[in-house]
């Protein structure tokens, strides 16, 4: 029996590889011949570094970069083999950085995002995947482009400074002082998002407030991102507001398609093919998946869904094991999850089971297999 263990992390509890380890645990207590290979899984937001390092025997670096509002922070990116990478944006430049009360989108900066790119194009990577969730930003990565050498001038040519409250100004580019490396760059961008640039849900309107945003500072966002957008339709001849996803973390996938000739993709997807999931699926009698709760926002492509379509096209069955169910966790029927099972046994408090989510893993993953394998006449 060969069987993939592909789950994506359980927040705030186990990495996904840790979840994965535990599956296996369960498996073999019931089937100890069973062949399992691990290959952790994230859809490009927390968690996603690790995902990637552990599956690809990755490397972890740390790196201090200019945080979200100009502080210095203790930030990680991973290294892949090849010249590959791995980064997260709110490593750098996230809204754990910040107090949403007194933080001001106006000024807040993607720039050390910026500086952990260089940082990897110095270790020799070439192809970067940048997961763009959880941003304190509304720069439009104009700050990430800054950190890697990219002036950007007003009318007067004065360099404008940091944050979304400058963008409106830009009147000319140059790549004089771009870090060469950037050039041979290819960067996917996973994002999970569809909203456009700016309007009534592009970026400030519909992120700005839990960014800090007053009404009148979503507004004044909203008319920057406009005028941005005009700039770049004038000289580069393309409509960023044409984009999906180009609203997400304030803008920064847009800056870097434009600049940087960045891709936009589905998180899911890109960790599925770092990991070269489809290739190991062949063969496989069953696939286990799962995340910390399975609810009606799985289905929007997060990363147990992409599992199972990837299952499905192989005509695999998937069970899907979660720490809880949410409400309409019985959308993922329609979606290639087969079956899908709670770990949670028994009411306790959230702390008490996360500590305990390594042993109900283990026993729901044996209770499962064991089921499996029951020869009934």
């Amino acid at each position: 029996m060969k069987i993939i263990i592909a789950p994506d992390s359980y927040k705030e509890s186990l990495t996904a590889l840790e979840v994965a380890e535990n599956i296996e645990k369960g498996i073999k207590a019931a089937v100890p011949a069973a062949e399992t290979i691990k290959v952790p899984m994230a859809d490009g937001g927390e968690g996603t570094v690790q995902a990637l390092v552990d599956a690809n025997d990755g490397q972890m670096i740390k790196e201090e970069v200019i945080g979200p509002e100009g502080n210095k922070v203790k930030a990680f990116y991973g290294i892949l083999d090849g010249n590959r990478a791995v980064i997260e944006m709110a490593a750098a430049s996230g809204i754990s950085y910040i107090d949403p009360v007194t933080a001001d989108p106006r000024t807040t900066t993607t720039y050390g995002t910026g500086q952990l790119i260089k940082s990897a194009l110095k270790r020799g990577a070439r192809h970067i995947i940048l997961g763009i969730g959880g941003s304190a930003t509304m720069d439009a990565g104009i700050g990430a482009l800054q950190a890697l050498g990219f002036t950007f001038k007003d009318k007067e040519g004065q360099e404008i400074g940091r944050g979304g409250g400058q963008i409106h100004r830009i009147a000319s580019v140059s790549k004089e002082n771009l870090y060469p490396p950037a050039e041979e760059l290819y960067l996917e961008i996973a994002c999970d998002v569809s909203n456009p640039l700016y309007g009534e849900n592009g970026a400030a309107y519909i992120y700005g407030p839990q960014k800090g945003a007053s009404k009148e500072q979503v507004e004044e966002l909203d008319q920057n991102f406009r005028k941005f957008n005009q700039f770049v339709r004038d000289n580069y001849n393309r409509d960023l507001q044409l984009l999906p996803g180009a609203g997400a973390a304030g803008g920064l996938g847009a800056g870097l398609i434009t600049f940087l000739n960045g891709e936009l993709k589905e998180g899911a997807d890109i960790v599925a093919r770092a990991n070269r999931l489809e290739e190991k699926l062949k063969g496989a009698d069953l696939v286990i998946t799962g995340e910390g709760q399975l609810d009606s926002q799985t289905v929007n492509n997060k990363a147990p869904i992409h599992v199972a379509h990837l299952a499905q096209k192989q005509g695999i069955p998937v069970i899907a094991i979660a720490g809880s169910f949410g409400d309409g966790y019985q959308k993922v029927y329609q979606e290639g999850i087969d079956a899908a099972f709670s770990i949670i046994d028994k009411p306790a408090s959230l702390n008490k089971i996360i500590l305990a989510t390594p042993e109900l893993l283990q026993e729901t993953a044996r209770n499962i297999i064991k089921l499996i394998t029951l020869n009934i006449h």
